[in-house]
């Protein structure tokens, strides 16, 4: 057999697990899974490897992703008629969203998911999330191949390079006490032995494309306890470590729906049934109390916040303070992508806690006192554990995944290393040059706003959304 030598890359300026260094040399498997990390007093002679000049921090996890809905990002911003005093709301826009997804083909996500992901790595995001529920044909039948649109997201990821952990959607019902499905939700609807037979296949495609799954049942509306329990149970019969994403306590009227059918609140009842561990991922954990809070934290589960589509859908706060007072997990997604931009999901989520507490500089802590740091830091790994990827932070046995920082760009010019991830998320510019680059598995993917595949998926995600937009 011939041996593969490993692949060297030089960083100048790296945060690494424990802060950041100068002259780094690290090495890579032919996975891109690093191997070695050794501190240099300088670039080494003769050095034939890759050189990265600017500033290295980890790429950052987007756990939470609607692929399709990018697609119609902006296009929900119309007001509509007046009901119960209201013109829109979450329900209203869901309604919209059912109306466009209904013409998306295989090969409009295909396009539509490549596109997204190309951006999303121009964004510093190197991992993705896919809470996929698009699984049918037009008229809600099955496909010749049952798990024909997860391939697709798994062939996105391929053409694009990014990291994805797809999570094939479990929707069963249209509201709590299984209710039947409407005709909107005709596309993502499975019984529990079609879903079975899904996960199978999901199972095999994520072993020929090298990456990972998991499973989402969609939220406590959509299915119920038997079908949590039969995807869980079917899960862990493949996988001891695949991740369980579900979205739990969006709305209001979701909450006290599922108290007025379980007479418990949705994490209160989650927790109280199943039991949610570090390989669980909670979406939208937006309207809990204390208890629920304390429930989450001490299970070593992961809360995704999606700061800018829960904004843009008017649902609420996290409780963020307080979770985070009890070492609580997080990471973000951009969930409908109204916003793709890594920077912006924090620098909200921060802004955010300073209007409910008249504050400033809210998550920070007492051993590191850059905002940006802490943010940054925290959403990668909690994002890393949430979607249980070795990636998220710079250190042997994880990925070579990272964003090298242009620090002559405008906004970094004059920052040292301490300041760089604050003048990054929070001295926001329109301008294109902060990220120099971004690398996966150690291979660079965007180098100066261009990605390797620009042009190609640029032109097939413009005929995918001529047609749909001529329909």
């Amino acid at each position: 057999m011939t041996s593969i030598h490993p692949q060297q890359v030089f960083a100048k300026s790296i945060l690494l697990a424990d802060g950041w260094q100068e002259n780094v040399l690290l090495e890579h498997d032919s996975n891109g899974v690093i191997t070695k990390i050794k501190l240099q007093s300088e670039k080494p002679k003769n050095f034939s490897g890759k050189v990265i000049n600017g500033a290295v921090i980890p790429g950052m996890v987007n756990n939470h992703s609607h692929a399709f809905q990018w697609a119609m990002a902006g296009l929900g911003e119309a007001s509509g008629d007046l009901v119960d005093g209201k013109r829109d709301s979450f329900w209203t826009w869901r309604k919209a969203m059912y109306g466009f997804v209904e013409q998306i083909e295989a090969d409009d996500l295909n396009h539509i998911a490549s596109a997204l992901y190309m951006q999303m790595l121009k964004a510093g995001y190197t991992s993705v999330g896919e809470f996929h529920y698009l699984h049918h044909n037009k008229s809600g039948g099955f496909y010749d191949n049952p798990a024909e649109m997860s391939l697709q997201i798994y062939e996105a990821a391929e053409q694009s390079g990014i990291d994805v952990t797809l999570l094939p959607v479990f929707y069963r019902y249209s509201g709590f006490g299984n209710q039947a499905p409407t005709q909107g939700q005709k596309r993502f609807i499975h019984d529990q032995e079609a879903y079975g037979r899904l996960l199978e296949q999901v199972h095999a495609l994520a072993t020929d494309y090298n990456q990972s799954y998991g499973i989402a049942p969609h939220s406590l509306r959509a299915v119920d306890k038997s079908d949590l329990e039969f995807a869980v149970k079917t899960l862990r019969s493949q996988s001891n470590t695949a991740p369980i994403h579900i979205h739990i306590a969006e709305q209001i009227k979701e909450v006290d729906d599922c108290s007025a059918h379980n007479g418990q609140r949705p994490v209160e009842w989650l927790y109280n049934n199943l039991s949610p561990d570090e390989k669980w991922c909670l979406i939208h954990a937006t309207h809990l109390n204390e208890q629920e809070v304390s429930s989450i934290a001490d299970s070593k589960a992961v809360v995704s916040i999606c700061t800018t589509t829960e904004a843009n859908l008017g649902d609420g706060f996290f409780s963020m303070n307080s979770y985070k007072s009890k070492g609580g997990r997080w990471s973000i997604g951009s969930d409908s992508h109204i916003s793709v931009s890594a920077t912006e999901e924090l620098r909200w989520l921060e802004y955010q806690q300073r209007l409910l507490e008249h504050s400033r500089t809210v998550l920070v802590e007492d051993t590191n006192r850059s905002t940006g740091h802490w943010l940054w830091t925290q959403a990668a790994q909690g994002g890393a554990q949430s979607l249980q990827q070795n990636v998220g932070t710079i250190a042997v046995g994880y990925k070579a995944n990272f964003v090298e920082l242009n620090t002559d760009s405008l906004p970094l010019i004059g920052k040292n290393q301490e300041q760089l991830l604050d003048a990054f998320i929070f001295n926001h510019q329109f301008s294109n040059d902060v990220i120099e680059s971004v690398w996966v598995r150690g291979q660079k993917l965007v180098e100066k706003g261009q990605h390797l595949s620009d042009e190609t998926i640029t032109n097939n995600f413009k005929a995918s959304l001529k047609r749909l937009s001529s329909i």
